[in-house]
């Protein structure tokens, strides 16, 4: 996707580090030039950080940034939502499609703050987002159409892995890839510690078991097999693997990831009620 004669223009309210991964993204993929963005945040070392990181423009207000943009992120705190809906609600003079990366601010919260025919799209991003290496779901409000989630999907790919759920289900992705990244640290500091107790240094232990998480990853996402055939391919029988698996099964690892996404899901779902 190019911007070149396409008029695809794209605003951020709110210029923080995921605005500023996400403007970072869409550039060097050439899906947006830098003139093509813009930005504003109440914060002026946020927008100043936006500026120098991404080389697009900062506008000084919602209203400047909503007539200049056919394509606006809300990248807010959820407890400033209110306040940006009311001043943006003023500012559309035009169709925009507007995308929130708020989390817990459902659809329904969106089109009472704006208007029941504005097109919405809320989204849940991780923080990988900001490596270009994020997991993000998306939901459409019933105003956008099905090309809206098309180029949504397309800009958010473009720092990762973007998939389009019902919206009953963001709740079960902030359980899984909102809140993942800190169950995989865990993770991660657990390997090393382990290395770390069987010798290795600290520095290295925790490289080999970072790297470890990511290619692993990397073998479940580019070969497409199941996690099970790929866990058996690397287990001998007799052999160290499933020694560690054996002791895996008795800690109830599994389980116990299950519980925690099943939690973290349990505590969205009060949040987006609250």
């Amino acid at each position: 996707m190019s911007d070149a004669g396409s008029g695809l223009s794209v605003g951020f309210i709110g210029a923080g580090q995921m605005a500023t991964a996400l403007a970072k993204g869409f550039i060097a993929a050439g899906s947006l030039s830098r003139e093509s963005i813009v930005a504003c945040d109440v914060v002026a070392a946020a927008g100043q950080r936006f500026v120098e990181q991404t080389g697009a423009r900062l506008g000084e207000s919602i209203a400047e940034v909503a007539s200049a943009s056919s394509v606006i992120f809300l990248a807010v705190k959820p407890q400033q939502m209110s306040a940006v809906f009311h001043e943006l609600r003023h500012a559309m003079t035009h169709d925009p499609l507007i995308v929130s990366i708020a989390a817990g601010v459902t659809l329904k919260s969106m089109s009472a703050g704006l208007r029941e025919d504005v097109r919405m799209i809320r989204v849940m991003p991780n923080t990988p987002c900001l490596v270009g290496a994020g997991a993000s779901a998306f939901a459409r409000g019933p105003k956008a159409t099905a090309a809206d989630g098309a180029l949504v999907q397309k800009l958010l790919s473009n720092v990762g892995l973007a998939v389009e759920v019902p919206e009953k289900l963001l709740d079960a992705v902030t359980g899984l890839s909102g809140s993942g990244p800190a169950y995989i640290y865990q993770i991660i500091e657990a390997l090393s510690d382990g290395g770390v107790r069987m010798g290795l240094p600290r520095e290295t232990a925790t490289k080999l078991a970072a790297q470890t998480v990511a290619g692993a990853a990397q073998m479940v996402l580019m070969t497409g097999q199941h996690p099970g055939a790929l866990k058996d391919a690397v287990t001998s029988p007799g052999g160290t693997t499933i020694a560690g698996l054996h002791a895996l099964e008795r800690g109830g690892l599994r389980g116990t990831l299950m519980n925690a996404v099943q939690a973290a899901t349990e505590r969205a779902r009060e949040l987006d009620a609250s």
